[in-house]
């Protein structure tokens, strides 16, 4: 999706608010486009000018018109038989396989992942989390937006590690 931003004088922001100024005449000016590339490509968006992701992940994703989206619950680290690993890492690949199979439904996978939101109920767990991200995105060129979040629990306390992602496909 290609967006065009609109920039509005402090003037007019606040006439808009119902602050009385005097107007200086500045009228909305619009912001050039980003430049030109293929309709349906997905783009990383990693602005020189702030300071690189730590990990493996990107700023922010940019989506082509029309791309097709699927948004997935929070995913727990529970089996099909309702057992539940030990381990943060573990429970981590685990939840990212069951994303997986929720993005195989809508003919997806990582590579379209545009988003990925996690949670982790200590600091502790950070590092099991984030090889299992990484080990689920290897592979993929284009990396998805990112965050973790430290939480004080589940609706279980053997649960440590929730999951949810966003794909995109053109």
């Amino acid at each position: 999706m290609i967006v065009q931003i609109l920039a509005f004088p402090a003037e007019s922001l606040c006439r808009s608010f119902g602050k009385a100024r005097k107007s200086s005449g500045h009228h909305l000016r619009r912001l050039p486009l980003p430049p030109e590339r293929q309709e349906n490509e997905m783009r990383s968006l990693n602005p020189p000018s702030i300071a690189r992701p730590f990990a493996a992940y990107a700023h922010g994703v940019e989506l082509p018109a029309g791309a097709r989206l699927v948004v997935t619950s929070g995913q727990l680290a529970l089996a099909p038989d309702g057992s539940v690993p030990e381990g943060a890492e573990a429970q981590a690949r685990l939840c990212f396989a069951n994303c997986a199979a929720i993005l195989a439904e809508a003919g997806m996978g990582p590579a379209d992942v545009v988003r990925i939101n996690a949670f982790v109920t200590d600091r502790a767990h950070m590092a099991g989390y984030m090889a299992a991200r990484d080990a689920w995105l290897s592979g993929v060129t284009r990396l998805p937006a990112s965050t973790l979040v430290i939480v004080a629990g589940f609706t279980r306390p053997e649960f440590l590690v929730e999951v949810e992602v966003t794909a995109a496909r053109p």
